[in-house]
């Protein structure tokens, strides 16, 4: 399993930092102020949460509580195809609706978190 967050966390990281290029050097001053910050929001959470994923790895490699780790990851993951993935598409669309599905990414992350901090006290 660590192997497999490795793996995403990596490959978020990768993601993470050519969207972030993008976005500095495509979109800077082609998409209104608000939808640029809401862009720079989804590669700020992007960036943080794909760290949060290779720290799944490390815990997966180290905690007996491996279903609550596997659903951390899942969660984590899940949060950033929609809270940033939300972000990103309402930026370059201008569709504002979009942003009503952020939220939803952020609970994922919280209850991502919430899982890998009780793996970690159910572990010994």
């Amino acid at each position: 399993m660590y192997r497999t967050y490795i793996a995403l966390g990596a490959i978020n990281m990768l993601l993470a930092v050519a969207l972030g290029a993008f976005g500095a050097h495509g979109l800077e001053g082609r998409i209104e102020p608000n939808l640029m910050s809401a862009y720079e929001t989804g590669v700020q959470y992007h960036q943080i949460h794909a760290l949060g994923l290779l720290a799944i790895a490390l815990a997966a490699d180290r905690c007996r509580e491996a279903n609550l780790v596997s659903w951390a990851g899942r969660l984590i993951m899940l949060g950033i195809v929609l809270f940033s993935g939300s972000l990103y598409v309402m930026a370059l669309s201008g569709i504002g609706i979009l942003g009503a599905i952020t939220p939803f990414g952020g609970v994922s992350f919280l209850a991502g978190w919430a899982c890998l901090a009780a793996a970690a006290l159910k572990s010994k």
